[in-house]
């Protein structure tokens, strides 16, 4: 059996045409050689930064379709939380990233986010516009200092980081048992908590802004070790997965952190 790496190829596939390899090349095809543009990072099938832009904004305009779909209809709020939770977890361990995976898992957060906005618009009118502002301005800022090489992570600032997620995270689902089994009454439950007259949760709120933020320079960050490592075009889908992760994140933080402060 022939050897496919070969066969498959036009240059050594039968009936295909001879090439005079001992042919000198000629002045005027020399000239045309070097005269070539150099390839650019989609001809050689590597990251770039335009690339990953493009799919950066093709998921975020799926989930912003989807996101529509969960404002008009939001009980389709914890399908969507579902299943995004299983797509992310998916996404995350998957070795070679899939780019249908990943505009599902943006198509399912789309429902989540939509739902949980018309719900919290209802209590307080309008809050949906101050979260969304709210997200852009601390990406906008974020990215800003980040390409003017102010903010950088370190890998000190990233073990506080690390630490202080497993925190939170410890904190969320305790506060989550409080709530399921009534021990609190607040709408926030622990977060409800005074401390000098502040609120628990917008305390906590600030301090999670803070590590949203973080997170997106970590992302910033390896999108640039991606592209000046050379990494193939697909995983530009992975980084757009990232960024996407912690938008949304930042997004329901924000929102929650209104939502206590007008309360």
């Amino acid at each position: 059996m022939a050897n496919p790496a070969f066969s498959n190829s036009p240059a050594f596939a039968a009936g295909a045409k001879a090439v005079d390899y001992s042919k000198p090349i000629s002045a005027e095809e020399l000239d045309a050689m070097y005269g070539r543009p150099s390839a650019t990072p989609v001809d050689t099938d590597r990251m770039s930064y335009e690339d990953t832009i493009v799919k950066t904004l093709i998921a975020f305009g799926l989930l912003v379709a989807t996101a529509a779909v969960g404002w008009f209809v939001p009980l389709l709020m914890i399908p969507g939380a579902i299943a995004g939770f299983v797509l992310a977890l998916v996404n995350i361990f998957k070795k070679q990233p899939s780019r249908g995976l990943i505009l599902a898992y943006a198509a399912a957060q789309g429902l989540f986010v939509g739902g949980i906005s018309a719900m919290f618009n209802t209590m307080w009118d309008g809050i949906v516009t101050q979260a969304v502002f709210g997200t852009l301005a601390v990406i906008g800022v974020t990215l800003f200092l980040f390409l003017n090489g102010k903010v950088r992570t370190s890998p000190r600032m990233t073990k506080i980081f690390l630490v202080a997620m497993v925190g939170y995270a410890v904190f969320s689902l305790v506060n989550l048992g409080l709530m399921f089994f009534g021990v609190t009454d607040g709408m926030f439950g622990a977060r409800s908590f005074e401390i000098a007259g502040i609120p628990l949760g917008a305390i906590l709120g600030v301090l999670v802004v803070f590590l949203a933020a973080y997170s997106l320079v970590m992302d910033f960050e390896n999108i640039k070790t991606g592209v000046e490592r050379g990494a193939p075009r697909i995983f530009g889908w992975q980084a757009a997965f990232g960024i996407m992760v912690t938008v949304v994140w930042l997004y329901v933080e924000i929102l929650r952190l209104i939502a206590i402060f007008r309360e």
